[in-house]
């Protein structure tokens, strides 16, 4: 005989999430729940207003909608959130999120504030396939893509902890994001694209494509599609100047090389002095923090309205990498800055728990076909 709890736990799982749908798939499932096409319409508007502009996470406080059909909603639908499994809190004011899903696998999801704004760091998949060497991520298998519920679901959990709904009109704490956690999104594109056109709806979550940053390393023949549809800033992890040095560290340059790296930011949609390429650039001892690799990359990026990231090595258990010394980076960005390119050394923030760049690792592991069945599919990695 089932429990209360477990009888709750079911028709918990039984309803279906509005959370993660496009408008039109909003209105398509209302119309397969009894609505008419112009009532799904209205009735889509108004659950889009409370979903992601106030942020609730039950149809109970929607004074729009007639407290029957609120109560019918209820039955076959939820906007429930993945279980926050652990909340770490960073000396600088970092916080990261280990978040489960449905199925049990788990990301990292981060905040990093600053004085009057701060970005969610905002994972992709579970794990990752491009064992990029520096990377804790990269130590953990690919397990599987995220789905857009899932992804958008992220940032909302943030603004929950935060309390930042509805969405602020003028200055927020939680004011950019940036697809720099778990995975490669341009390998996930179009549930991180579905997501992020829901992140960007201006009467929702309303987060501009000015101050949403997609980071890869270099999925080549995907930027192009991501700048011309969704015109976000782009980051590449660039890490070398060699292709001797980046396939070794960053694999993915066994497939894509720099030339071709470089030519599809040269001619990625929307890049501007307005609008710069980010190059992230990791500071490995010995590895690639030389005055001839800086002067390399100078040369490498010539003509691309750029800036470049030096990002001091974030250490993990058994990496195998030291940071360059404070010297060797003082260096490196003095030769970059005098060729003309902004090159900010990125403080790096949360190192106390885990929650830096590279750091980010969950405990989730690929499992039996159950998983690999999930409507989210792994792509083959590189």
């Amino acid at each position: 005989m089932l429990t209360d709890t477990t009888s709750a736990t079911a028709a918990e799982a039984a309803r279906k999430s509005l959370i993660g749908l496009s408008r039109a798939e909003l209105e398509a499932e209302l119309i397969d729940f009894g609505e008419s096409a112009k009532a799904a319409r209205m009735r889509a508007r108004q659950l889009w207003h409370w979903i992601y502009h106030h942020g609730l996470r039950s149809f109970d406080g929607m004074s729009s909608i007639a407290r029957p059909m609120r109560e019918k909603l209820a039955e076959s639908y939820t906007l429930t959130r993945p279980a926050i499994t652990r909340e770490q809190h960073s000396n600088d004011g970092t916080r990261k999120w280990l978040l489960r899903f449905d199925d049990g696998q788990e990301v990292e999801t981060v905040y990093i504030p600053e004085e009057d704004r701060g970005a969610v760091c905002i994972s992709s998949q579970v794990g990752c396939s491009l064992t990029c060497k520096f990377c804790h991520t990269g130590t953990q298998r690919l397990v599987r893509n995220l789905g857009a519920r899932e992804i958008v679901s992220q940032f909302m959990v943030a603004r929950d902890s935060y309390g930042e709904w509805p969405s602020p009109s003028g200055e927020r704490m939680l004011s950019n994001i940036v697809m720099m956690g778990m995975g490669e999104p341009l390998l996930n594109f179009e549930n991180v694209a579905k997501a992020l056109r829901i992140v960007m709806d201006s009467e929702g979550i309303s987060i501009s494509r000015r101050r949403i940053t997609l980071s890869t390393a270099g999925v080549v023949p995907m930027m192009e599609r991501c700048g011309s549809e969704l015109g976000v800033n782009l980051a590449v992890s660039l890490h070398a100047v060699t292709d001797e040095l980046r396939d070794e560290i960053v694999p993915i340059n066994r497939k894509y090389k720099i030339a071709e790296l470089i030519e599809a930011c040269r001619n990625y949609p929307g890049a501007s002095n307005a609008r710069r390429i980010t190059f992230e650039y990791v500071m490995l001892k010995g590895v690639n923090d030389s005055p001839a690799d800086a002067k390399a990359l100078v040369k490498l990026i010539a003509g691309i309205p750029a800036k470049i990231n030096l990002i001091p090595f974030n250490a993990w258990p058994g990496a195998p990498f030291e940071c360059s010394s404070d010297e060797a980076i003082e260096r490196f960005a003095d030769i970059v800055n005098r060729a003309g390119y902004s090159a900010p050394v990125r403080q790096p923030r949360g190192r106390d728990i885990l929650a830096a760049c590279g750091q980010l690792k969950s405990a989730s592991q690929r499992t039996p076909k159950r998983v690999a069945d999930s409507p989210t599919p792994v792509l083959s990695p590189v």
